[in-house]
């Protein structure tokens, strides 16, 4: 038996994806309407990474949104600003030399969506959205080389990626929805934290099935083991496919119920989106807001 073998029996990661979608059911009939309020709707603004990821972005336009993040408090004196802003290596620069908000200023990198590159390019891109100025790095596993059950090759690569970060925070993301079961979730989520993840994160958003109740479940029991077993706090990140409020809070109740409240900050919660944040203001305010 080798140490990945080890490593996912030692977790369970036999788990079967009825039992998951039945554990997901129960929390959310539980606990699902008591955190649709004001005050949940506030902390899930505070924990997204306002996230702009398109082909055609341009530095102006990363600009204005740098702008209503700076000049968001002046507008909303009573709600927290978001968590960080998320944007391509290219175009951290931008956001370096122009936020005045105390925020995290996330990159995607190594070869951010798919993966498909050499490990010395992701480990290049990496190096230089760091000294561009990102304080947080979120890159992708190898999932071909995953589902293709090379782990040790998934393993040293974020490794070599976790060493690249230097201080900047590293989130690996899994791609839950490529990985089908909860068996592979779960395994991808332990090589992750195994390998020096800061964060685990569900999702690209580039794929047809992003952020799911279901990943989030089996991510954050995987946390929670890990911590248990280890004493290390892992933070987590569904991203891609929430746009709503209810949505948001789908998530924020999975996390509450197996995480705890001591999650619920945006030091180890993030939610990753685009259009979320304006769906959340108009939910705290009771009227349609399109401030961002």
């Amino acid at each position: 038996m080798n140490k990945y073998e080890e490593l996912f029996k030692k977790y369970n990661c036999e788990i079967s994806d009825a039992s998951v979608e039945k554990e997901v059911k129960l929390i959310l009939d539980k606990h699902l309407k008591e955190n649709m309020n004001t005050d949940v709707y506030k902390q899930c603004l505070n924990l997204i990474d306002l996230t702009s990821l398109n082909g055609t972005d341009t530095e102006e336009q990363i600009y204005e949104m740098v702008q209503k993040v700076n000049k968001f408090q002046e507008s909303y004196p009573d709600l927290p600003n978001v968590g960080a802003i998320c944007v391509y290596p290219a175009l951290v620069s931008v956001v370096k030399e122009n936020l005045t908000e105390d925020i995290g200023i996330a990159s995607v990198a190594a070869g951010f969506p798919s993966s498909q590159t050499f490990i010395e390019v992701k480990i290049a891109e990496t190096s230089m959205a760091v000294m561009e100025g990102a304080s947080e790095i979120d890159v992708v596993i190898s999932i071909g080389k995953f589902l293709s059950e090379e782990y040790e090759t998934v393993y040293e690569e974020l490794a070599e990626i976790k060493s690249a970060c230097r201080d900047a925070h590293l989130k690996i993301i899994i791609e839950s929805g490529d990985l089908k079961s909860a068996s592979n979730i779960k395994k991808a989520s332990l090589l992750s934290m195994a390998a020096g993840a800061d964060f685990i994160k569900t999702s690209t958003g580039k794929t047809p099935v992003a952020a799911t109740p279901f990943a989030t479940y089996v991510m954050c029991k995987a946390i929670k083991e890990w911590h248990e077993q280890t004493g290390e706090k892992v933070g987590y990140k569904p991203a891609g496919g929430i746009v709503t409020t209810e949505e948001a809070v789908v998530h924020y109740t999975i996390v509450k119920e197996i995480l705890g409240k001591e999650w619920l900050n945006n030091k180890l919660f993030r939610l990753g989106a685009s259009r979320l944040a304006n769906n959340l203001l108009s939910s705290i305010l009771g009227k349609e807001e399109k401030y961002f």
